[in-house]
């Protein structure tokens, strides 16, 4: 029953993101491919990633990787800044362009997190977010940012 809801819970999302990633995205003034806002989604995910750390949270080789971003870059949908600790190295950071469409999508979450609130007690909602957090923090480790960031000290640029 838990692994069936929780199958279900993240179906729901995964087509939820589908329709509004697509939708978004299918307009003449947005020229991203599919498998370029998969990619977004991941710098997103990464906040500010190096080329590698990108690479391999997609699973990648560096040069396709690079590839990758390029096309990004020239369609305006992310920069690199520079490292201040190592010259050699660039992060990858979303654009203004990016981030006006991709936003808009986060109306879902404030529509679920309101019906939660309007459904559920607060010591409900209060337990809810403490095994959140727990399912977030402990026992999702596969998916934690932390294994795909590589570089230590990038905060410092």
């Amino acid at each position: 029953m838990l692994k069936d809801l929780i199958s279900s819970l993240s179906n729901k999302s995964r087509i939820y993101f589908c329709t509004q990633i697509f939708s978004r995205f299918d307009t003449p003034e947005v020229d991203l491919t599919n498998v370029e806002s998969y990619c977004m989604e991941c710098i997103l995910a990464l906040a500010e990633p190096s080329v590698q750390e990108f690479a391999h949270m997609m699973g990648i080789s560096a040069p396709n990787a690079a590839y990758k971003v390029n096309a990004l870059i020239r369609k305006g949908y992310i920069e690199k800044t520079q490292s201040m600790l190592d010259k050699r190295e660039f992060y990858l950071k979303p654009t203004k362009k990016f981030l006006d469409i991709y936003y808009t999508r986060n109306d879902y979450a404030d529509k679920l997190a309101k019906r939660i609130e309007d459904r559920f007690s607060a010591e409900d909602i209060d337990k809810f977010e403490d095994m959140l957090k727990i399912i977030i923090n402990e026992l999702t480790p596969e998916l934690d940012q932390k294994n795909y960031n590589i570089s230590k000290n990038k905060k410092l640029k």
